[in-house]
């Protein structure tokens, strides 16, 4: 299995779905470049993070909805799906719920060395001291957990993710609730996505 790597935009939009709704569970999708010879040299890059729902998380034909609108402007724009997240409601609980898994094997079906993220509660703390992530990797038909020294963070993830949590950023995260809610809210959050890549220094 090849190692994975989190970029700042990722791993901060994860942490940040989470933290905005610290009473729910939440889950979102995880965007790689489309090319598989990239994936198979050097690990797969997980670029973005795409946050579904924060309401609920078993609404299959809304869930439909978002992955297909999602995989639409992901392959337009070069990017494929490449990995699913969850932060469960209660805090102690690092478990794939059952509708994660359905929707995480979808993407499987599609990106062979899909990654599944299960956000840890316990870690999430205003000066992110550790990564807050369970990784999972899809192979051989199933999912397996990888050792934390399998995947890395992007440089400044950690201290990007502290300080726009002190700023309450998070607080700007539309998930595809908020966008069902209101259409003129856009689920790729492109003001945030600015905002983390300049606190970052991936801008250009």
């Amino acid at each position: 299995m090849a190692d994975i790597k989190f970029s700042a935009r990722a791993y901060c939009k994860m942490i940040f779905h989470a933290a905005k709704y610290p009473h729910c569970a939440v889950n979102g999708v995880l965007l790689a470049e489309d090319s598989k010879s990239k994936e198979d040299k050097k690990g797969l890059f997980i670029l973005d993070a795409i946050p579904l729902f924060h309401l609920c998380l078993h609404v299959t034909p809304m869930a439909e909805i978002a992955l297909t609108q999602i995989d639409h402007w992901a392959t337009s724009a070069g990017f494929v799906i490449a990995g699913y997240y969850l932060a469960n409601e209660n805090l102690r609980d690092l478990s794939h719920e059952k509708m994660g898994h359905r929707i995480a094997e979808k993407i499987a079906d599609n990106f062979s060395s899909a990654c599944l993220v299960v956000i840890d509660n316990r870690n999430l703390t205003l000066n992110m001291d550790n990564a807050a992530l369970c990784v999972s990797q899809f192979a051989d038909g199933k999912w397996k957990p990888r050792d934390k020294s399998s995947f890395s963070l992007a440089r400044n993830s950690l201290d990007t993710a502290a300080t726009l949590i002190q700023r309450q950023t998070y607080v700007e995260l539309i998930d595809f609730d908020n966008h069902l809610d209101d259409i003129s809210q856009d689920w790729r959050n492109p003001s945030l996505n600015l905002e983390v890549d300049e606190e970052a220094g991936t801008v250009g």
